[in-house]
């Protein structure tokens, strides 16, 4: 049986007219403002309040701003503070709408490339891929990342982490140059910088190497030895630099292994359920919730983590089973694990669940969608309809999420519905009613949250002014 041989040619272009691809460059970027209109002007919400941006430290100089924690991110806030007012959020969202639209752009070249990898037909690959991007774009599972101004910290990851996997993608030759090692490497670091999950791209790298390479993946690696050499190198800095973060001295107790709320292989047993929860969301984004009540698994059998565990495994067994005949759907559901592994694996995270991490991870699902569309036996244009009917689906749910995150209430009051056994919700809730001057509805709300948690002092305090 032949094996698969990569294609490190750049890939021929379609024959189109320019005026087509502005055109329809133009309409996705009218849609994609459209679904996420209604954010525009959304204030600070959750923990943005607690953000330097949304504080009288806001009008410190950048030296204050630029830490040795995502450097780049915080810088993007910087320059939001210096363009808006302190109450007026408009250029923070566009900043979030910008970023999230570079993204889909660079998601279009990885996908054609990959699909070139795939051996998918050039004629093919160009209308793949844009259905690829919007599906990026204007899939609901990426609402918080865009809507909600700290989710820019995984959109901004995100975009860096797409632009290093695009240079590591189109570089001209089998073995990389040392100047394609320096894109790839600026534009890894530029997205460690802006968050720390992007730590997994060299295994990202790696990946690719081998499945594309069937005849002689060690000989592709060896290949590349100059980039896993200098990321090799990277590894070592950047264990030294964000220590404390895994170890949660620096994380507030919210992460890492010193957590006292659960221990770390309660975690990796909760997230084989969160990690099925996502697919669930990717096909269904029907029941998004902005602060999840996802229990724990504090044993291999509770809520039975184990089902879902010999579920993936079973997933990634057909994956290499199929690996010649479902190349691309093997890639993508590995890809899917590789990305999400910084949230979905060992290092412990008081919330198990956040759909902002599946900001970047979504792209291995869609190269799974895209793999059955392409299978499906319709002819050409009933294949563009459907996908066309996917995206304008998708379009308007999206629409109707931005709705629900365009003000603290409606936000809330829909957590609430969806989690009303957790405590952040409610007091959530009860404090957008309070600023909104609904003291009536705040009160009864910090009734309902002091009978599910005692109550902290802050609450205390905000219930009383109520």
């Amino acid at each position: 049986m032949k094996t698969r041989k990569p294609d490190f040619k750049p890939a021929a272009a379609t024959p189109t007219s320019p005026w087509a691809w502005i055109g329809a460059a133009f309409a996705a970027l009218i849609l994609l403002f459209w679904a996420y209109g209604p954010t525009m002007s959304t204030g600070f919400l959750f923990d943005d309040v607690k953000q330097r941006f949304a504080m009288p430290a806001a009008s410190d100089p950048l030296s204050a701003w630029i830490g040795p924690v995502r450097p780049v991110l915080m810088f993007t806030y910087f320059v939001n503070t210096r363009i808006s007012a302190a109450e007026d959020t408009s250029s923070y969202h566009l900043f979030n709408l910008v970023i999230h639209a570079l993204s889909g752009v660079l998601v279009y070249l990885v996908i054609r490339r990959l699909l070139a990898l795939a051996n998918l037909e050039p004629r093919s690959r160009t209308p793949y891929a844009v259905f690829g991007a919007l599906l990026f774009l204007l899939h609901p599972v990426q609402t918080e990342s865009v809507a909600y101004i700290s989710g820019r910290s995984d959109a901004l990851c995100g975009m860096f982490a797409c632009g290093a996997f695009a240079a590591f993608l189109y570089r001209k030759t089998p073995a990389i140059s040392w100047g394609a090692v320096a894109a790839v490497v600026l534009l890894f670091g530029a997205s460690m910088l802006s968050k720390e999950q992007a730590v997994v791209l060299p295994a990202l790298f790696l990946l690719t190497d081998l499945w594309w390479n069937e005849a002689s993946p060690l000989a592709a690696v060896r290949a590349n030895w100059k980039l896993y050499a200098v990321l090799a190198l990277g590894a070592a800095a950047g264990i030294a630099l964000f220590w404390s973060l895994i170890l949660g001295t620096g994380t507030g107790g919210s992460a890492g292994f010193s957590m006292k709320d659960f221990a770390w292989y309660q975690y990796l047993f909760t997230q084989f359920r969160v990690i099925v929860t996502y697919i669930l969301n990717f096909l269904l984004p029907f029941n998004l919730n902005a602060d999840w009540d996802f229990p724990i698994s504090h044993n291999i059998l509770e809520h039975g983590a184990v089902f879902y565990l010999i579920a993936l495994l079973a997933l990634a067994a057909l994956a290499v089973r199929y690996r010649r005949g479902f190349a691309l759907s093997g890639y993508g559901f590995f890809v899917f694990l590789i990305l999400l592994a910084p949230t979905s694996s060992i290092l412990p995270i008081q919330d198990p669940l956040a759909e902002r991490r599946m900001y970047l991870p979504i792209l291995g699902l869609i190269l799974i969608a895209i793999d059955l569309l392409r299978r499906l036996r319709m002819e050409p244009k009933a294949i563009a309809a459907l996908a066309g009917a996917i995206v304008l689906a998708l379009g308007f749910t999206t629409h109707a999420r931005a709705e629900v995150w365009s003000d603290p209430v409606t936000l809330w009051q829909d957590t609430v519905r969806k989690s009303p056994n957790k405590f952040r919700p409610h007091f959530q809730l009860a404090f957008a009613y309070y600023v909104a001057g609904r003291n009536d509805l705040a009160v009864q709300e910090f009734e309902k949250t002091a009978a599910l948690q005692p109550p902290t002092l802050d609450m205390v305090m905000d219930w009383g002014l109520a």
